[in-house]
């Protein structure tokens, strides 16, 4: 099985991505990771054996078989793998995303009035499509059954469409979970970006309780702010999916609190371990899997991590906003075929 792994990864160094010409690679040493010998590495084994089947490339697949052998965790990630500092001249960046649970109904009442939408066909084929401020003040939508469930809170619903999955309560008690179902197209702006620029907070201030408890204070200026973002998600409902198992992340499959992370597909393939250094005031020292992506997420040194399920989850990813930086660990000749004046 190991020789049969070597070969295929030695045959696929020439399909490693080609980025662009201004992008930095530095090859490392498992040494050089600050907290590797302590880290749980048969958890993030267990997390990169959940999505690593799905990945494409001859010589990911050769590792995926090799992982789901039953081998030693932190010798499997040592032999096969080379730890990669991709930079491209923006600092390093960490926030955290979590699994919002919001209060909503199967049917409109007067308390639940903001409706989560399947995305329309006509979004579909055309790119973009209406704007937020269109779709939520115009009559596109109007009439048409597109509606999946209606909530109580059109604050936590905009902080919904930014999560892109959740989970909704009804008035019996039984909980239904959604899912990215589509955008409209329109490229994502920071309403915190916009506060800023706007005067009303400084950038350190700024957090997703901050924004929330500002536009509930300020109902008419916050609803508009909030329509600076033209981006717009729509959902789908998910009703295979274990209550226990976190929600489904870019590669369709339950993602894990604590070692999945949402990175920018440019930079960091899909299913990849990622070596975490966040620093702060709760730093990590972590091996995670790449299993998201988001539409905020951009660049080599740029990622979102997985705090889980709920209003506690939630408080702690609007607090995490911290330096550091990350690894991927690429297969060895991967590794070597990015870098090659590490050779």
């Amino acid at each position: 099985m190991i020789k049969a792994a070597l070969a295929a990864v030695a045959l696929a160094a020439c399909t490693a991505s080609a980025f662009a010409s201004d992008t930095r690679y530095d090859i490392l040493t498992f040494s050089d990771l600050d907290g590797w010998e302590t880290d749980d590495h048969a958890a993030a084994l267990r997390v990169f054996n959940d999505t690593c089947p799905d990945m494409k490339d001859v010589d990911w697949r050769a590792l995926c078989a090799v992982a789901q052998s039953d081998p030693g965790p932190r010798e499997f990630f040592e032999l096969f793998f080379r730890p990669v500092l991709i930079s491209e001249g923006r600092p390093a960046l960490f926030t955290g995303y979590f699994e919002p649970e919001l209060n909503g109904s199967l049917r409109p009442t007067a308390r639940y009035r903001y409706p989560l939408y399947r995305e329309p066909p006509e979004a579909r084929e055309q790119s973009p499509w209406l704007s937020r401020r269109e779709i939520e003040t115009g009559d596109a939508m109007q009439g048409r059954g597109l509606e999946i469930a209606w909530v109580d809170d059109s604050v936590e619903l905009f902080f919904l469409q930014i999560q892109g999955s959740g989970r909704i309560r009804l008035p019996n008690g039984e909980t239904i979970r959604v899912g990215y179902g589509g955008k409209n197209g329109h490229e994502y702006r920071s309403v915190g970006a916009e506060m800023v620029r706007r005067g009303i907070y400084d950038l350190h201030q700024v957090s997703a309780e901050v924004i929330k408890n500002w536009v509930r204070r300020n109902p008419e200026e916050g609803a508009e702010l909030l329509l600076h973002n033209p981006s717009y998600v729509f959902f789908r409902r998910i009703d295979d999916l274990r209550p226990e198992l976190g929600p489904r992340g870019a590669m369709n499959r339950s993602i894990t609190t604590g070692r999945s992370i949402a990175v920018d597909p440019a930079f960091v393939p899909l299913g990849a371990p990622v070596w975490v250094e966040k620093d702060g005031a709760d730093p990590v020292r972590r091996l995670m899997i790449a299993q998201d992506t988001g539409s905020a997420i951009k660049g080599a040194q740029r990622a979102d991590l997985f705090m889980g399920t709920g209003a506690e989850a939630g408080r702690a990813a609007g607090r995490l906003k911290d330096p550091g930086r990350m690894l991927v660990l690429m297969p060895i000749q991967r590794a070597y075929a990015l870098a090659p004046d590490a050779i």
